[in-house]
Parts: C-alpha cells; sequence; structure tokens
C-alpha cells in the first residue's frame, strides 16, 4: 500500500474511493453507449432496409457530433463545474438511450444517435481533469486506471451485450437490454459522485483558447500525431463497422451473435497498450509506432482471404496493432505539448473521434462497391498514409519532457477514447 494512502484520513479516503467508484461507473455507461450501434449495424440494415453505408452512420453521427462537442463542453466545464457536467451528459445520454428501440425509423434513430453524441462528451471531456483536481497526487494513477478500465468495459459490453442479446431477440429489444444497464450504471454514479472540493470556476477567455489551440496546430509534431489520430481511428472503425456484414453474409453465414462474440478482440488492445507504452520509453516511441503499424497492415490484409481461422487472426493483429499505436501517440501528445496541455488532448480527441466517423462513414461508399476487398484496400491507403507521419515524427527529436500532471490531461485522455 502507498504510504501517502495508508496515512490520508479515514473520511479523505472514503472521499477518493467514492469518486475512483463514480467515475468508473461513468465510463462504463458512456463508452457502453457510444458504440451499442456497431454490433446491431447488420439487424439495422436488414430490419429498416437501408445499403450497410447508411446504417453505419448509426455510428458515425455519434462520434461526429462528440468530437465537435469535446472541445466547447470542456470550456464549458471550467465555467459551470465538472460535476454539473458529467451528471447532464450521462442522464441526457441514458434517457436517449432509452427512446432509441422505440424509434419508428432510421432516419429517427440517426438523429437520436445524432444527440447522443453532443450529450456523450461531457464524460471524457471532463473526467480526467475532474480526477486530477479531486484525487492527490499519490493516487492519482491508480484513480485513472479505474477510470480507463470503467472506459474498456463499457466499450466492450456496449459491443457484446447487444450481439448476445440478438441470439434471441430483435434490435430493439437488444438496444433496450442496452438502455436499461447504461441506466443503472448511471443511477449508479449520479448517486456515488461527490460535489467538487477544489473545483475553483473560471471565466471562459475565447481569445486565449483559440491562440492554445492555433499554437498546437503549428507544432510539427502534434500535428503529425493529430493525423495520425484521424487516419487510424477510421481505419479501425471501418473495419469493425462492417466486420458483421462479412461475417454474417456467405461463405461463413454465422449467426449474429456469433459474429458479435468478435469485438472480445478489443481485449487484446488493452495487452498491447501496456506493453506499447512500456516498450516506447525503452526503444522510442517512433520505433514502437511504426512496429504497431506495420502490425496493423498485416493485420487487415489477413482479413482477406475467405479463411474464418485467417480473418480472425488478422483481425486480433489489427486490433493489437491499432491499440499499441493509439497508446504511444496518446501518451507522445502530452510529452510534446508546450502549454495548455488539456488544449492539446482535447485537439487529439477531436482528431480521433472526427476520423472515427468521417472515415469510417465513407468506408461505408468502399464497402457498398467492392465488397470487403475494397475496404481492405481502403484501410491499406489510410495505414500507408500513418506511415508516413511515423515518418515525419522520425526525423522531430522525441519530446522527453517530464509532464507532472499529465495523467489528466494526456495519456489517460486519450487512450480513454477507445
Amino acid at each position: 500500500m502507498n504510504l501517502a494512502a495508508a496515512t490520508e484520513p479515514p473520511a479523505t479516503a472514503r472521499h477518493d474511493r467514492r469518486i475512483i467508484v463514480a467515475l468508473f461507473a461513468a465510463g462504463l455507461t458512456t463508452f457502453a453507449s457510444m458504440y451499442s450501434a456497431q454490433a446491431l449495424l447488420p439487424s439495422l440494415s436488414a430490419a429498416f432496409g437501408s445499403t450497410p453505408a447508411h446504417t453505419a452512420l448509426a455510428v458515425s453521427l455519434t462520434t461526429g457530433l462528440l468530437a465537435a462537442a469535446i472541445v466547447p463542453v470542456s470550456v464549458l466545464s471550467n465555467r459551470f463545474g465538472r460535476t454539473r457536467v458529467m451528471r447532464v451528459s450521462a442522464v441526457t445520454t441514458c434517457a436517449i438511450g432509452l427512446l432509441l428501440p422505440f424509434a419508428p425509423s432510421l432516419e429517427v434513430l440517426l438523429a437520436g444517435r445524432a444527440i447522443q453524441g453532443v450529450a456523450l462528451a461531457g464524460v471524457p471531456a471532463v473526467a480526467m481533469a475532474y480526477l486530477a483536481e479531486e484525487i492527490g497526487s499519490a493516487g492519482l494513477g491508480a484513480a485513472m486506471g479505474v477510470y480507463v478500465s470503467g472506459t474498456t468495459v463499457g466499450g466492450l459490453a456496449g459491443r457484446l451485450i447487444p450481439a448476445v442479446a440478438l441470439e434471441a431477440a430483435s434490435w430493439r429489444w437488444a438496444a433496450a437490454l442496452l438502455g436499461a444497464l447504461a441506466a443503472a450504471c448511471t443511477a449508479w454514479f449520479v448517486h456515488t459522485l461527490p460535489p467538487s472540493r477544489r473545483f475553483t470556476a473560471e471565466r471562459v477567455d475565447i481569445r486565449t483558447l483559440a491562440g492554445d489551440l492555433v499554437g498546437h496546430l503549428r507544432h510539427r509534431t502534434l500535428l503529425s500525431l493529430f493525423g495520425l489520430a484521424f487516419v487510424l481511428a477510421g481505419g479501425f472503425t471501418a473495419m469493425y463497422n462492417f466486420l458483421g456484414f462479412r461475417l454474417t453474409d456467405v461463405p461463413f453465414e454465422l449467426s449474429e451473435a456469433t459474429a458479435g462474440s468478435v469485438f472480445i478482440m478489443y481485449l487484446a488492445g488493452t495487452v498491447s497498450a501496456t506493453f506499447a507504452g512500456r516498450l516506447a520509453d525503452r526503444l522510442g516511441r517512433a520505433r514502437v509506432l511504426t512496429t504497431a503499424i506495420a502490425a496493423m497492415g498485416l493485420g487487415v490484409a489477413c482479413t482477406l482471404p475467405e479463411r474464418l481461422p485467417l480473418i480472425l487472426l488478422g483481425v486480433l493483429l489489427c486490433t493489437a496493432g491499432f491499440f499499441g499505436a493509439h497508446a504511444v501517440a496518446s501518451g507522445w501528445v502530452g510529452a510534446a505539448a508546450v502549454g495548455n496541455r488539456a488544449a492539446a488532448s482535447s485537439l487529439y480527441l477531436f482528431a480521433y473521434y472526427l476520423g472515427n466517423s468521417v472515415i469510417g462513414g465513407l468506408a461505408g461508399l468502399a464497402f457498398g462497391r467492392a465488397g470487403w476487398p475494397g475496404l481492405v484496400g481502403y484501410i491499406a491507403v489510410l495505414v500507408a498514409v500513418a506511415a508516413i507521419l511515423v515518418m515525419t515524427l522520425r526525423v522531430i527529436p522525441e519530446a522527453t519532457t517530464s509532464v507532472a500532471a499529465a495523467p489528466d490531461e494526456s495519456t489517460t485522455g486519450a487512450t480513454e477514447a477507445a
């Protein structure tokens, strides 16, 4: 046990535990809601008679609107308070999620998912800053780890639970089940979250914020890292968006629940992200990034033949490669940023979710015109762009800045985006 934690007053220790438990629940409910539509895409396409590209907007609109709201919501939290913004975000997200199963048409469902994307932004944009303010430095790393684990479990549950439910029920019941579980976690979060003790409202200075954002966009290293987040997140999301369509179609014809179980591969990303971060400290960030992107490219290529074991191996490699690259790139943002690292982290998250939305959505055109081979070619181009961006990073000396308060603003703030 940490000595500082052991000597904390009992009241402070209990308060910190409440914060950690509440943020775990927040990460779980938020990220489960965010990705709940991904496993439902084949069922939605069949139910509404829509093309895969049109149906995939149920994911792309959510992440796109979330990207647009990340920076404004983080600014609003400085003015109106961390806990208020997070509570409003979680409750609104939950309410919309409970209504989505009753959508009479795909258009209404897509509109609901778009609004849900804006509502979702409150937790990922604010949670890290709240933890950094409220938890002492001795316990901050552990608290961040618990929150990130909540987002990981939530992302997996949001994809896996609806997929399993489809085995016995329609997409509406699957979505309702996920909505009910998210509501329970939201109630847990709202009830447990204590008020801020160390937050001080700040006046919103748009001119200063704009100057910080522009400065980060002019930073060569940061700009390349934002580009990496955009293309890699988009390509990775594109693969998972349309993988279900391929596995449920000939020649495999798997059930939707069986096809959805492929999301368990996300656990490979949890492992690879941890190892990639450690290796980056020993071998250098650019070298580890190159290896991770190469693994992602090899994995995508392995999904091309119509052999199920090879496809699963390819998905595993692609997932491990993506999360490894994402972990290294997000950590590099915190080390490279000069001043207002929270703004740099917000820009990274913006690029990440924008890639999810724009590139993940446009992938439907490639899939619709040329099937899986067309999608593989599309993702291969994105991986090639990522490799070029890493080459530009190789010629820039790696930042070795030690960031005392970085976890709330950089590494974990970006890592939880997955």
